[in-house]
């Protein structure tokens, strides 16, 4: 039986598949929602100014908060209720690091940064290397 589900999401169509997937699939699982950001470094635009946040911390929550949001718009429906939960680094690597907390992962086939070449591939880079090496079963959806 599922008890716990980990959706990672980002700002992808396919994200929020996935977690009406995990809604409507398991109505009584506890489902948490996991946003990963980039850890800064020079070559990462985004990732940088976190950088230089003076709360590095608060400046995750907050660039996590845009996509919890679209996530409690997708649970308001379904009077579900999710945990949210805010990463830092690499997106796989985080979401295989704490797959082993929960049941199953039900992830997305294509994050935002689907395009240019990875159109040509059924399942973009993150969704393949969880599906790989995550602990726990994975579901991927489109």
């Amino acid at each position: 039986m599922v008890e716990r589900i980990l959706v990672p999401m980002d700002d992808s169509e396919h994200a929020e598949a996935a977690l009406e997937y995990a809604l409507d699939s398991f109505p009584d699982a506890d489902i948490t929602v996991l946003h990963v950001v980039g850890a800064p470094s020079m070559m990462m635009g985004e990732a940088t100014s976190l950088a230089l946040a003076d709360d590095f911390e608060a400046a995750v929550e907050e660039r996590a908060e845009a996509v919890f949001e679209r996530a409690r718009g997708l649970t308001a429906d379904r009077d579900r209720e999710i945990a949210t939960v805010a990463g830092v680094g690499h997106p796989a690597r985080n979401i295989i690091d704490r797959a082993g907390e929960y049941d199953t992962v039900v992830i997305g086939a294509h994050g935002a940064d689907r395009g240019r070449a990875t159109r040509r591939f059924l399942v973009g880079n993150v969704a393949e290397t969880v599906s790989k090496r995550a602990p726990v079963p994975v579901v991927l959806v489109r």
